[in-house]
């Protein structure tokens, strides 16, 4: 059994510092690196990715709202061709970026509120998808599992991975609580170890409620601005390798 360690990350912004992505990229098998849109710089981008080439870590494209204040969790309403246009203007920043220090994006992901909004509505999913895929045909998008992401991966019939999530708390419709309401976000590591081994075990979200949504298990992810981000990623690890689960780069499927 095998499964990825994905973290969003690279979103610093000038002197304001964001995460520890250099002890990160020291425990993921994936890094989704921010472009410029709801954080990061081309410095931050440019250091970021160097330092998961070296790590051998496999480089993302992390798009988002052009929302720099608001960290792309602000639900904004922005016209259609506009927004696929911010999304392929900052794919395209991040393959460039990758190109100058030797490394390739592999993947896609997309950030906040934007990829919370494409979980409900799998037109808008797909739209954005097809926007990165206009730029760079050959990533492979990472989707929310179990939502409307998922079914507009497989109506393009692209390569997609399906994500879990180590630190949120789920609905019963397989989308994330909302982080405004207590408990979304999960800070214990041993609680975010425990049940990503139950998750992956099961091939199946598991809800508070005990709740059991069969689904693909490609890769989980850390969010890299969570204060205890770092020890929730080597529990989670640890975790996962004690019960035997391999943890390596995803690879993609194009079917369930």
């Amino acid at each position: 059994m095998r499964v990825d360690l994905n973290a969003d990350m690279g979103e610093s912004f000038g002197a304001w510092k964001m995460g520890d992505d250099a002890s990160l990229l020291k425990t993921v098998t994936s890094a989704n690196i921010a472009c410029g849109g709801h954080a990061g710089d081309p410095d931050v981008m440019a250091a970021t990715m160097r330092m998961a080439s070296q790590n051998g870590v496999g480089i993302g494209a992390h798009p988002g709202f052009m929302d720099i204040a608001g960290f792309g969790r602000n639900r904004m309403s922005v016209p259609r061709a506009t927004l696929q246009n911010q999304i392929r203007y900052q794919v395209a920043a991040s393959i460039g970026m990758a190109r100058s220090v030797g490394a390739e994006v592999r993947h896609l992901k997309l950030h906040g509120a934007i990829a919370n909004m494409a979980s409900e509505d799998e037109d808008l999913a797909q739209d954005l998808f097809e926007a990165a895929l206009s730029v760079a045909p050959d990533l492979i998008v990472m989707v929310l599992s179990a939502t409307a992401q998922q079914r507009a991966a497989e109506s393009l019939g692209c390569t997609w991975a399906g994500e879990i999530f180590a630190d949120r708390a789920y609905n019963e419709n397989a989308t994330l609580v909302d982080r405004s309401i207590e408990g979304a976000v999960i800070h214990d590591p041993e609680i975010a170890g425990k049940r990503m081994v139950e998750m992956v075990k099961a091939g199946a979200i598991i809800t508070d409620s005990g709740k059991h949504i069969p689904t693909a298990v490609d890769t989980i992810c850390l969010h890299g601005d969570t204060p205890t981000a770092v020890q929730i990623a080597q529990q989670v690890r640890k975790a996962l390798e004690a019960a035997g689960i391999t943890l390596q780069t995803f690879k993609g499927r194009t079917s369930v």
